[in-house]
């Protein structure tokens, strides 16, 4: 199982602390590190930092969000950022939700997820095999255009720059089983929001038809510390305001999936005291046994143990949220 270092997106400001996490991950021998988007920092500018200052670690996006490019200007940063790192990109992509879709980025979002899902990874497919123009005859992304409220004057194009590696792998962010699912066939990998060791199961009936090299790229939040119960309030914290906030209270992909996962009446008390406005309560009432299940948190014994459960399953790369160095440390010498 190799280790990947996940740095998320900004909050209210860059993190200081990214480039020297980044440089030391690959210094202790991380195979990838990974940025992420969502309604401010882009996900492949501070990737691009980061490429310019190590040598090795690979790079991936988990992850960019469809709504915010079209699929070729998202194969467009791919190919650029693949040639100025050596080859070193992973596209990793998620379609995100309505209320982030339309609230942010003021785009209907798609009636069809899955359709549109797969027409994006062709059109990108497409751009990085520059075996000719692009053209697909797509419901959401026709190339060229061909919609009403064009000119019809569209030409099929093909990128002018020569990709470096037409199998640039990509993987996607998805959540629902018919999403891993076609995630399975269409492309080269998957990042799951939350996994569980323990529950491999929710997941064992999309996955059926998962190629033999296909990866599975979990993130999860690592801490070495003394103090269980308070290593784990940044995990219930990100919970919170995910299963609360991130999706409308009759669509949050989120809720349903720890719904899925055995803790319904939880996930649904969380939705409601979050859109309710008493968000420290909503954290509160995430499980501990939730949080604890999908995170890497306490003594470096307990974390060595827990690790073995992450590596008897299908995981292939375990991509580390950690707040120190020490952490990363700690989980580099775990999976030698």
């Amino acid at each position: 199982m190799r280790l990947g270092l996940a740095l998320g997106y900004w909050g209210r400001r860059p993190d200081p602390a990214h480039l020297e996490l980044a440089v030391e991950a690959e210094r202790l021998g991380y195979d990838s590190a990974w940025t992420a988007e969502a309604w401010g920092s882009d996900a492949f500018t501070p990737l691009t930092w980061i490429a310019a200052r190590t040598s090795r670690i690979k790079l991936g996006t988990a992850v960019a969000q469809m709504a915010a490019r079209t699929p070729t200007a998202t194969a467009m940063h791919a190919l650029t950022l693949d040639h100025l790192s050596g080859g070193r990109m992973m596209l990793g992509l998620g379609l995100s939700g309505p209320q982030v879709v339309e609230g942010w980025y003021g785009r209907p979002f798609p009636k069809s997820p899955l359709t549109a899902t797969r027409e994006y990874v062709d059109v990108i497919r497409q751009v990085l095999r520059r075996e000719g123009p692009v053209e697909l005859d797509g419901r959401f992304h026709p190339h060229p255009y061909a919609g009403p409220d064009g000119t019809g004057l569209g030409k099929p194009l093909r990128p002018i720059t020569h990709p470096l590696r037409p199998d640039l792998p990509i993987l996607l962010g998805a959540e629902g089983p018919k999403n891993i699912a076609q995630t399975s066939r269409i492309a080269d990998g998957w990042i799951p929001l939350y996994w569980s060791p323990l529950r491999t199961g929710v997941y064992q009936a999309s996955l059926v038809d998962a190629p033999k090299n296909f990866m599975v790229a979990p993130m999860a939040r690592a801490q070495v510390c003394d103090d269980i119960s308070e290593g784990l309030l940044p995990v219930k914290a990100m919970l919170g305001f995910y299963i609360g906030g991130m999706g409308h209270a009759a669509r949050n992909f989120h809720a349903d999936l720890m719904a899925r996962m055995g803790f319904e009446s939880a996930a649904r008390r969380v939705q409601e005291l979050f859109l309710e406005g008493r968000r420290a309560e909503a954290t509160e009432a995430v499980p501990d046994a939730f949080a604890d299940e999908i995170s890497l948190v306490g003594p470096r014994e307990r974390i060595a143990e827990r690790l073995d459960l992450w590596r008897k399953g299908p995981v292939t790369d375990l991509l580390i949220t950690a707040p120190d160095p020490r952490t990363l440390r700690a989980l580099a010498e775990l999976n030698t």
